[in-house]
């Protein structure tokens, strides 16, 4: 992973581990359940946004790579795996 992307990923994993903590706190101090969901999804957006951002730097590399080696099918067949898995 390109050391610019693998920054962006990593912040973007910090902050939704920032974000559940104050999610957790926010459950102990009884908040209103709205914002907490509000909250959660929140988390998952960014969650998603750095599990494409992963899967994108796969294809633009690895995948790219694989085929020029020869075995792309197999790296393909991977990526096929994985939308199958986040369209869910």
């Amino acid at each position: 992973m390109e050391h610019m992307d693998k920054a962006e990923v990593l912040n973007l994993l910090k902050t939704s581990r920032g974000q559940m903590e104050g999610i957790i706190k926010m459950l102990e101090d009884d908040r209103y359940c709205v914002d907490i969901s509000k909250q959660i999804l929140s988390v998952q957006a960014l969650l998603k946004k750095a599990n494409l951002k992963v899967i994108d730097q796969h294809i633009k590399h690895c995948v790219k790579q694989a085929f020029t080696e020869g075995h792309g099918d197999e790296k393909v067949d991977e990526i096929i795996e994985l939308i199958d898995k986040y369209a869910k």
